[in-house]
C-alpha cells in the first residue's frame, strides 16, 4: 500500500488531474447512469470549502500577528493590482460588447435568488458580513466577515506580544495546510467526478444554445487571460510574463474550472504561493482578500450581460456610461458573494442604471444560469488563477525593488 501511495504521491499531480478529467469525459459521454461517480466531485469541493475558511482564519490571524514591518507596501500593491485587473477587464468587456453587438430572444421564467437592490444594499451588505459573528462567519464561510475578525484579532495578539499564543495559533494554522495539502492530492478523483458530472447532465448541447452569448463572454475572459493579464505582468516585472501565467492557470485554473468555486480554490492557491516561494506571511492574506474582491471575470459577465440586455431593446448606450456601469458592478460584487448565482444576481442592479425592468432583467439572469455551466466555470478560473498571478507579481515587485533576483 506504501508504494501504490507513494507511486501516486510522486506522480505529477497536473497528469494525474488531466487523467482524471478524461476519465470522467469519457465515462460521462458513454456511461452517463453511473450518478455515484458525481458523488466524487462534490465530496472533494465539499472537503475544500470545509476546511477553506479555518485555513484561512488561523493563517491571516498567525500572519498578522508575526508580520514583519516591511509587508504594508505588498498590501498596497496587491489591491492596486487587483482593482486594476478589474478595471481592464470591465474595459475589455465594454469593448467587445460594441465591436460584437449581440440580440438574443430573452427566456422565460425567472432564476433562483433575490438580486441587491442597488450599490447602497450591496455596501451594506458588505458591512453586515464584516461585523458577522466571528464563528458563524466561520461556519457559512463569510471570507469578509473571516478576513474582519482575523485581521482584529491578530492585531491584538500583536499588541499583547503574547509569543506563546502566537505559536498555538501558528501550529493550528500549520495542521489545517496539512491536512489541506492531503485533500489536494486527491483533486484527480474530484475532477473526475466534476466533469462526469457537467457531462452526462449537460452534454455539448450548451455550445450551441446562446452559443454566441457564450462565445463572447468565454472570448473576452480569454483576451483578459491571455493579453490584459500578461501585460500588468510584463509592466511591473519587466520579463516574459507567460511562465508565471501558464504556471497559474495550469496549477490553480483547472482545479477553479471544474469547482466553480474560488472559496474552494483557496487552498490550491496557497499551496501554488508556497511553491512559488512567496512570503506566507503575505499570501495567507492576499489569497483569501482575492478570493473576495478580484473580479475580473465577474466585471466581464456583468458587463457583457447588461449590454446583450440593452441590445437587445434597441438601447443606445455610451462607451464612458458602460465602463462606469461595469466598474461599479463589479465592485460591488464583492458585497455580494456570499449570495447563490455569484456576479449574475448583480444584473438587474446593473440593468437598473438604464432603466432596464427587473421582469427583464431577470430573464437575462436566467440565461446566465442556462449558459452557467461553461460561463461560470471560466469566469471562476479567470477570478481564482489571477488571485494566485497577483499575488505572485506584487511580492516579486517587491523583491526586484529590494535587488533580490526573481526567477519565473
Amino acid at each position: 500500500m506504501k508504494k501504490i501511495v507513494s507511486m501516486y504521491t510522486g506522480t505529477s499531480l497536473i497528469l494525474r488531474i488531466v487523467i482524471g478529467l478524461i476519465a470522467g469525459a469519457l465515462l460521462g459521454i458513454f456511461v452517463p447512469g453511473l450518478a455515484s461517480i458525481g458523488t466524487l466531485g462534490d465530496i472533494f469541493v465539499g472537503a475544500l470549502k470545509s476546511l477553506a475558511p479555518v485555513l484561512v482564519f488561523f493563517l491571516v490571524c498567525s500572519s498578522v500577528a508575526g508580520a514583519n514591518e516591511g509587508i504594508g507596501e505588498r498590501f498596497r500593491m496587491i489591491i492596486f493590482l487587483y482593482l486594476l485587473g478589474t478595471f481592464l477587464s470591465a474595459v475589455v468587456a465594454v469593448i467587445a460588447s460594441f465591436l460584437f453587438p449581440i440580440t438574443i430572444e430573452l427566456a422565460a421564467g425567472a432564476a433562483e435568488g433575490a438580486s441587491p437592490g442597488g450599490i447602497a444594499e450591496v455596501l451594506l451588505n458588505l458591512l453586515s458580513n464584516m461585523v458577522m459573528n466571528p464563528v458563524t462567519a466561520i461556519a457559512e464561510a463569510n471570507y469578509i466577515g473571516i478576513l474582519f475578525w482575523a485581521i482584529l484579532g491578530g492585531m491584538a495578539l500583536r499588541t499583547m506580544k503574547a509569543e506563546s499564543t502566537i505559536k498555538v495559533i501558528v501550529d493550528l494554522a500549520e495542521m489545517v495546510s496539512i491536512t489541506v495539502r492531503w485533500v489536494i492530492q486527491l483533486a484527480p478523483f474530484g475532477v473526475l467526478g466534476l466533469v462526469f458530472t457537467a457531462v452526462s447532465s449537460s452534454g455539448l448541447g450548451i455550445f450551441t444554445e446562446y452559443g454566441r452569448l457564450l462565445l463572447l463572454l468565454v472570448g473576452s475572459m480569454a483576451v483578459v487571460t491571455f493579453i490584459v493579464y500578461p501585460a500588468i505582468v510584463a509592466v511591473f516585472l519587466k520579463c516574459n510574463p507567460y511562465p508565471l501565467v501558464f504556471k497559474c492557470l495550469r496549477e490553480s485554473g483547472i482545479t477553479a474550472f471544474f469547482t466553480r468555486s474560488s472559496a474552494a480554490n483557496i487552498p490550491v492557491n496557497m499551496a501554488l504561493c508556497e511553491r512559488l516561494g512567496l512570503d506566507r506571511d503575505f499570501y495567507s492574506v492576499s489569497i483569501p482578500l482575492g478570493a473576495t474582491i478580484n473580479m475580473g471575470g465577474a466585471a466581464v459577465t456583468i458587463t457583457i450581460m447588461t449590454m446583450t440586455c440593452a441590445h437587445t431593446l434597441g438601447m443606445s448606450v455610451d462607451i464612458p456610461t458602460a465602463i462606469v456601469l461595469s466598474v461599479l458592478a463589479a465592485l460591488g460584487a464583492c458585497g455580494a458573494s456570499g449570495v447563490a448565482g455569484g456576479s449574475l444576481l448583480l444584473i438587474p442592479m446593473a440593468c437598473s442604471l438604464f432603466g432596464i425592468g427587473n421582469d427583464l432583467a431577470m430573464q437575462m439572469v436566467a440565461v446566465g444560469f442556462i449558459i452557467g455551466v461553461i460561463q461560470d466555470s471560466v469566469e471562476t478560473m479567470i477570478n481564482s488563477s489571477s488571485d494566485a498571478l497577483f499575488t505572485a507579481v506584487a511580492e516579486f515587485y517587491d523583491w526586484k525593488k529590494k535587488g533580490r533576483d526573481v526567477n519565473i
